[in-house]
């Protein structure tokens, strides 16, 4: 799920991505985004260190444009 905060101008300029876990490597947690039906993934893959994710299933990250 990917949910628009703020539009400016037509242009989305803050994202709340949506991401699964997917699997362990050896010093982190690979997790894959879940884009919102019908639209392209926006980070697609994200690596979190496992001392952060911990048994997290899931994580949300918000993303910003700043130009």
């Amino acid at each position: 799920m990917v949910t628009m905060i703020v539009c400016r101008n037509n242009t989305m300029s803050k994202k709340v991505l949506q991401f699964e876990y997917e699997k362990e490597t050896k010093n982190s947690v690979r997790y894959k985004e879940v884009p919102d039906e019908g639209t392209a993934p926006i980070v697609g893959t994200l690596y979190v260190q496992k001392w952060f994710a911990g048994s997290s299933q899931s994580i949300e990250i918000t993303i910003e444009k700043k130009d």
